[in-house]
């Protein structure tokens, strides 16, 4: 068993999730990645992990890219419930990457904001675009 487990929901499209996951790699860690496009979402674990960040469902709801508008989920006042039941539906409208390690949960965007969850960290990284991340 690993004695820093790392999970990180990942879309290998997202140049964010790419990055995020190269900085967790580059730490020393090999993460366990769930495809969760692939693999979809449940109820539970989405409040298990909007619980451990301390958010609310609209606070990971992705708009860009995904039918969240034509589902009418973008106005202040739909309800927890209906966007969790969305996301359920839709896994792409789960934003990304979402990294749970000991230290905590976090949505990773941008994708250097996985570094306060590790304990450990590269000495720098470049991410796709060319900037360099120093922690």
């Amino acid at each position: 068993m690993n004695a820093f487990p790392i999970t990180i929901y990942h879309n290998p499209a997202c140049g964010t999730s790419r990055n995020a996951l190269a900085l967790i790699r580059a730490a020393g860690y090999e993460p366990t990645v769930v495809l969760y496009l692939r693999t979809g979402w449940t109820r539970p674990e989405l409040e298990r992990l909007l619980a451990a960040m301390q958010a609310r469902p609209h606070d990971i709801l992705r708009a860009k890219g995904t039918p969240a508008a034509e589902l009418g989920l973008l106005d202040a006042s739909v309800t927890d419930d209906r966007i969790l039941d969305a996301m359920v539906a839709h896994p792409i409208l789960v934003n990304r990457p979402i990294v749970a390690t000991p230290v905590g949960v976090r949505l990773a965007r941008p994708s250097e904001r996985v570094l306060d969850l590790l304990e450990r960290k590269p000495d720098s990284f470049t991410k796709e675009d060319g900037e360099v991340v120093r922690p």
